[in-house]
């Protein structure tokens, strides 16, 4: 086993939507915990980084214990959890480094520049491909699936580049000219866009048939009025592959600050820690915006109506503009993903599935609906473009089994909440 150097110190630094970047503060670990301080130039000409969580002043601020394993929120933000971790441990272990050596740190100084949103991290550990041009996207998703089965791959280093973001399921992040599939590249280059690649694997809940049918559920949260991500299927060895177009990235070069309710209020994703309730609230103070929460509103009972019941606190975020100004991320992983006990990550108001009336009601009223025929208008809406699950889905080659198994969940799900809209 080798043994890793210690590391005490590191910087944080933020790339605004122009390119430009600016150290932040510096993050220091001794016997008593991870500190974080802002640099003094920051706090004269940047916005607070993590507003709930995180004082937006010079003082020296410990991170609490849970729940991100001693990590401020907003810095656990940038760490992969699921598929990029193994990815990062399996790294290591080729190294002869054990994953209970590494502190956050050593994960962070690992990441450096290569994580979601504008935030990076100084020294960088992370290692570059040394030949991206002879490693394909055919190969690296074939290499995917074969860490993900367990066995080893021969480009381990650059799966671990390119697939660090968030999810259980494999994935990487890739380079898009001209948003064409047919022009990629693992490493950033001129005229090149980032795109998150989603891999499929037979041991998945639905298979090869992942990507078709989070791209069906893309197409009917648009119809339904929500805010979606770009993206596109790609012919694969097994089927097709989603990608999905990185909403935190602006230009070539530009950032984004992301930021997930997880990290803003150091919830614990992994259980149910979220209500509707306070999500909404959350995303109404956050952004200043009554038009905030009729959006969330909206995507809530959409979830509720789709099946989404894997809506936990990470896979809802904010975007950061330069001037500080938040708004509401495009919404993403949202799937037909029922969990074991058939009850939802974020419950609403306090029901993990079939929600009374008044709860709806109450939850609308929170959204700043003033009454609930508008209420109802949005959950027609909503129930209208699900009607449309089985010709979207033919459509974009989702079989004829699984499009029935879905629509039968679907049909049972509208029934078992039929006083919300009847």
């Amino acid at each position: 086993m080798k043994l890793i150097p210690a590391l005490q110190h590191l910087s944080v630094w933020r790339t605004f939507s122009d390119g430009q970047k600016q150290q932040v503060g510096e993050l220091a670990q001794n016997a008593g915990g991870i500190y974080f301080q802002y640099h003094t130039d920051y706090l004269a000409y940047a916005p607070s980084l993590s507003p709930f969580n995180l004082a937006f002043d010079n003082r020296l601020q410990v991170a609490p214990q849970i729940p991100h394993a001693g990590l401020h929120g907003v810095f656990a933000d940038s760490l992969p959890d699921g598929w990029g971790m193994l990815l990062m441990d399996s790294v290591f272990r080729q190294q002869g480094v054990m994953p209970h050596q590494l502190t956050p740190l050593h994960r962070l100084a690992f990441v450096g520049q290569h994580g979601v949103g504008a935030l990076s991290f100084e020294p960088c550990t992370h290692t570059p491909v040394s030949n991206e041009s002879a490693i394909t996207l055919s190969e690296l998703g074939q290499q995917a699936q074969a860490v993900f089965a367990g066995q080893s791959s021969e480009v381990l280093v650059a799966l671990a580049q390119a697939g660090g973001s968030g999810g259980a399921r494999p994935k990487a992040q890739v380079y898009l000219k001209d948003d064409i599939a047919q022009h990629v590249s693992i490493q950033p280059q001129t005229g090149y866009q980032p795109w998150l690649v989603k891999f499929t694997a037979a041991s998945l809940p639905l298979a090869h048939e992942e990507g078709v049918c989070e791209a069906a559920y893309l197409t009917l949260a648009q119809q339904a009025g929500i805010d979606v991500p770009a993206w596109q299927l790609i012919d694969a060895p097994t089927g097709k592959w989603l990608a999905v177009k990185r909403f935190d990235c602006v230009g070539e070069q530009g950032h984004l600050h992301l930021h997930s309710v997880a990290g803003l209020l150091d919830a614990d994703f992994r259980t149910p820690s979220l209500d509707y309730e306070n999500l909404i609230k959350l995303g109404c103070m956050l952004c200043q915006s009554p038009a905030v929460g009729q959006a969330l509103f909206r995507r809530a009972v959409f979830n509720l109506f789709a099946c989404n019941q894997d809506d936990h606190s990470k896979n809802w975020a904010f975007l950061q503009q330069d001037n500080g100004q938040w708004q509401l991320s495009p919404a993403y992983d949202i799937t037909f993903s029922p969990s074991p006990y058939n009850e939802h990550s974020t419950a609403f108001m306090g029901y993990g599935k079939q929600p009374s009336l008044k709860a709806i009601q109450q939850l609308a009223a929170h959204a700043n609906i003033d009454n609930w025929h508008k209420a109802q208008i949005i959950i027609h809406e909503i129930l209208d473009a699900l009607s449309n699950w089985a010709s979207v889905a033919m459509r974009l080659g989702v079989s004829a089994q699984t499009t029935r198994m879905i629509q039968q969940q679907l049909d049972k799900t509208r029934e078992e909440n039929g006083s919300l809209w009847g």
